[in-house]
């Protein structure tokens, strides 16, 4: 059977997982807690626990700093993250730190084991709304790319180079002693940018140039 550990500082919400994961009968909940300290005292009492599902957010000891005790102190319980936070900054922390699920308070009870069940078997589970919210992210970025390749590959990192200094403002004399280049070669590649974009002058050339995603 799974024993899990369940913190979570809000005793509805605690007692209502506890009733969704004891629906399984191959789960049970062997101890509560409402803050992370607590979860460390039960762990240190030698219990056998095999997964702590944890809020992140908790009083005196939260679910991030908890993470770090448990992969210190044992590293062989596994810790799944449940939180109302989707911000992705959250989730790449989690799993940075050693986590093996993240779960947002509003999954279902059927995801709610399953993911259990699957990190207990050696994988790890990030909650279907996110997976897909991430999913949508990457198509996006991947179709921004695809458009700005044939851009991008149009020039050379030299040019890439001198696009990014000229960006910042420097003149043709400061890019040919910043790159130790003569500034016929900097004005050359300058012209070069300019046509190849088909701008009218530099300013064009680094309006275009955000654009398509060359510098920031």
């Amino acid at each position: 059977m799974l024993q899990v550990l369940l913190a979570e500082d809000h005793n509805i919400v605690r007692n209502g997982i506890k009733m969704l994961l004891e629906t399984d009968k191959d789960i049970n909940v062997v101890a509560e807690a409402v803050n992370g300290l607590e979860a460390l005292a039960y762990l240190a009492t030698g219990a056998k626990v095999d997964i702590v599902l944890a809020d992140i957010n908790m009083p005196e000891l939260d679910g991030m700093m908890l993470l770090k005790e448990i992969k210190t102190q044992y590293p062989s319980t596994l810790m799944v993250m449940l939180s109302m936070h989707d911000n992705e900054k959250y989730v790449t922390q989690a799993f940075s730190e050693g986590a093996v699920g993240y779960l947002l308070k509003s999954v279902g009870a059927e995801e709610l084991i399953f993911a259990l069940k699957h990190v207990n078997s050696g994988g790890k589970y990030l909650c279907s709304e996110l997976s897909m919210r991430l999913l949508e992210k990457c198509s996006q970025n991947a179709t921004r790319i695809a458009n700005n390749d044939e851009v991008v590959h149009d020039f050379s990192a030299r040019e890439i180079e001198i696009l990014g200094l000229i960006s910042e403002g420097l003149t043709n004399i400061q890019i040919s002693e910043r790159l130790f280049i003569s500034k016929r070669t900097v004005e050359g590649h300058r012209q070069t940018l300019i046509e190849k974009t088909g701008s009218r002058n530099t300013a064009a050339l680094i309006h275009y140039a955000i654009l398509k995603g060359l510098i920031q």
